[in-house]
């Protein structure tokens, strides 16, 4: 049997195009104010994350000409490289603790600053959004973690009569782990605690009281049967900014316990691509790593967006 051929394709292709053409010249004030952002934003992030897959299938080491090796990075990563199966599982156990925990975190934070005064909100907003502007913080974590007497969790300890020698907060396997999940936690409220305290103020305030009439009895049922479903958007940006932080993570462990850290034991993922691509210079196989990552990271998303996409509309 022959296809049938629809012969207004053609004409509705064109309107398309046409129309999309006669918006972009309506609106070419916009296109303007984004040209600067964007070119730069295509020149350093787009271009290099298009480069960095066939880069993976080659060794390049910034000096000689790129020699294709085809999956030989792939499988020295995972059948020979140990470090990197270190770095896969510390980077498993960050995603697990810092994302959902951040995450919901985030939320209760959010939710509890948006109950009080404008003062209040604007106020708490910034104390705990502060954290994730600026790498000063290192310095702060460092005097409280120092190893030595003077450090001031550790003066508090022997203080207090808990311990009777410094704890080497920085350098002991035992701790170095816990101490950078919990400094990444300290500073997990970035722009996904922003955006759900900006999904919190565009609620509808008479959707709370057609609630009410409906029977919704409490603040708990307020918040699954109304904050939720109104802020879908927002959680779901939200939960893919986080998944990025917890998955890339690898400053805070490069600031506060070096890199490498003592035994690998704060090393992830992004520690090891920088290992290769920074101090290595071996091109080809921080690109493999970094490929590894991302379908990492395409996974976790498309699985968030599954939970989340039905609150979207």
């Amino acid at each position: 049997m022959s296809k049938k051929v629809n012969p207004d394709a053609p004409v509705k292709t064109q309107g398309y195009w046409a129309y999309t053409w006669h918006m972009m010249k309506v609106n070419k004030g916009c296109y303007g104010l984004l040209a600067p952002f964007m070119i730069l934003f295509t020149i350093f992030t787009i271009i290099p994350v298009c480069m960095s897959l066939p880069m993976g299938f080659t060794n390049f080491n910034m000096i000689q000409s790129p020699k294709w090796v085809g999956l030989s990075n792939f499988y020295t990563l995972f059948l020979n490289d140990s470090v990197f199966l270190i770095a896969v599982r510390n980077t498993l156990i960050f995603a697990i603790f810092t994302g959902p925990f951040a995450y919901i975190l985030s939320f209760l934070v959010a939710w509890l600053i948006n109950e009080m005064n404008p003062f209040l909100k604007t106020f708490f907003t910034f104390v705990f959004y502060a954290p994730s502007m600026t790498s000063s913080v290192y310095i702060t974590w460092q005097l409280i973690l120092s190893g030595d007497q003077y450090g001031y969790l550790n003066a508090v300890l022997l203080d207090m009569g808990f311990v009777s020698k410094p704890v080497q907060w920085l350098t002991d396997t035992t701790y170095i782990l816990g101490v950078c999940i919990i400094v990444q936690l300290w500073m997990s409220m970035g722009a996904g605690f922003l955006a759900i305290r900006a999904g919190f103020q565009n609620i509808d305030k008479s959707m709370y009281e057609a609630g009410a009439i409906e029977g919704i009895k409490n603040r708990w049922q307020e918040l699954f049967k109304i904050t939720i479903p109104s802020m879908g958007p927002q959680l779901l940006f939200a939960a893919v900014n986080q998944i990025a932080s917890s998955f890339t993570v690898g400053t805070v462990g490069q600031m506060l316990v070096g890199l490498p850290s003592t035994d690998y034991s704060a090393h992830t993922i992004m520690n090891h691509a920088t290992d290769y691509g920074s101090v290595r210079y071996e091109m080809g196989y921080a690109a493999a790593i970094c490929f590894v990552l991302f379908l990492a990271m395409l996974l976790a998303n498309k699985g968030v967006n599954w939970l989340l996409g039905k609150y979207i509309d």
